[in-house]
């Protein structure tokens, strides 16, 4: 059994190496003995795991004390995921990185008995976001660390189509000193022969996810990113949620139609209802959650906030702007969708974003951001204290006015 498991690890390591290290890695050092790693398909779970056992192996693909398993691999099938942890452990393995584990019937049962059982044995899983960690009769948040996984930050994409290395900027470096850091990065940029607004225009369109640059055409790239919400939809959410059927399905897919229509997507529960024929508004904030677990949409909602369960969002937006070029007519995108949305899907992943009485978007409870094109005024925002303006299509800034584009640069 391990000699085919070691053969099969063997070969998906050395078809997922990639030389670039993402900011994830190097602030999740993966040092607990038992993490899960979620996130939406394709952001890079995967390779982020096969680099962690190179880093911890010296790059040996061949190494024998780490094995990478696909769950749901035909070879994987004939045993169960104990069976090969034990194997692994008793052959004097260290490391076991289980790769799609929504995929597998039982994973938190077995995963539970793996990590009771072995305590010398470091574990690292993977899985859909929309996995249900914290529930079930075999808990592991109380066992297992886990971590959220995005995708490429505007910094990440120009170090990889540059071979630029940058620095990251917490947000009130950024308010404080956007001028200076803004050109520094402008000057880096421009001596590899790039511009920074260029740059920043394709990423917006398909550089959130890493695989980007395995297609030159990227209507072909495009056309997997539906493809991986199909599969969502379809597939990881009835393997996560046995008990949606296929009607509840459909009804999601068209109330995620609704919301792509209109983003940034205001929702009237009580009209969605009705349109959807769904009977109480109970269902329908299940099927925003759903949508929301699984890294499709991103919702945010009114003033400083409380339990999102019982709120209604006010606004709901696709989860990032390669979405929206996906899967929405990209010649005819709303710019100030994608700014927008570009704006949230960068500050929502360490901050907390919601909507004030002024101003589009308040940070941490504390900032107001007004997101527009370069001609943008502080005409909404005027009276407001800590309030700035996230402007497009400017390299450097003045005052409280802020490229747009340098809130890429959270991660």
């Amino acid at each position: 059994m391990l000699e085919d498991l070691f053969r099969l690890s063997q070969n998906f390591i050395r078809i997922y190496k990639r030389e670039y290290i993402r900011y994830f890695l190097k602030v999740n050092l993966l040092s607990n003995r038992f993490s899960i790693i979620i996130g939406q398909r394709g952001v890079g779970k995967t390779t982020a795991m096969i680099q962690y056992i190179l880093s911890s192996y010296n790059n040996d693909v061949f190494t024998d004390k780490a094995i990478y398993i696909q769950a749901d691999h035909f070879l994987v099938g004939k045993y169960s995921l104990y069976e090969i942890a034990e194997q692994f452990y008793n052959h004097g393995g260290e490391l076991l990185c289980l790769d799609e584990i929504h995929k597998y019937s039982n994973w938190s049962k077995e995963l539970k008995s793996i990590n009771d059982t072995f305590p010398k044995l470091k574990i690292i899983a993977s899985g859909s976001s929309a996995l249900e960690i914290y529930k079930g009769t075999h808990d592991l948040s109380r066992r297992a660390v886990i971590l959220r996984m995005f995708g490429l930050s505007f910094k990440e994409f120009i170090e990889i189509t540059t071979e630029n290395k940058l620095e990251r900027y917490d947000i009130e470096e950024i308010i404080k000193n956007h001028q200076k850091i803004s050109n520094n990065i402008v000057n880096i940029v421009e001596k590899k022969g790039g511009k920074i607004l260029v740059l920043f225009k394709e990423y917006l369109e398909y550089g959130y996810y890493p695989y980007f640059n395995e297609f030159a055409d990227k209507n072909i790239f495009r056309l997997t990113l539906e493809q991986n919400i199909h599969t969502t939809l379809e597939s990881d959410l009835i393997l996560i949620h046995p008990s949606l059927s296929g009607n509840s399905i459909k009804k999601i897919k068209s109330l995620l139609s609704i919301i792509a229509s209109s983003v940034p997507f205001t929702p009237d529960l009580k009209k969605l209802k009705t349109i959807l024929d769904i009977g109480d508004e109970r269902t329908l904030k299940i099927y925003l959650k759903y949508m929301e677990d699984a890294g499709i949409i991103m919702s945010i909602y009114k003033g400083k906030g409380g339990l999102k369960e019982l709120e209604k969002p006010e606004k709901i937006y696709l989860n990032n702007t390669n979405l929206i070029y996906a899967i929405t007519d990209h010649k005819t995108a709303n710019i100030g969708n994608i700014r927008e949305t570009f704006f949230l899907n960068m500050l929502d992943t360490f901050h907390k974003a919601s909507i004030p009485l002024k101003g589009d978007f308040l940070i941490d409870n504390k900032n107001i951001f007004e997101i527009g094109g370069k001609n943008k005024t502080f005409e909404q925002v005027k009276d407001l204290e800590n309030a700035f303006l996230a402007l497009d299509d400017i390299e450097i800034g003045f005052g409280n006015k802020i490229p747009l584009w340098l809130f890429g640069f959270l991660y």
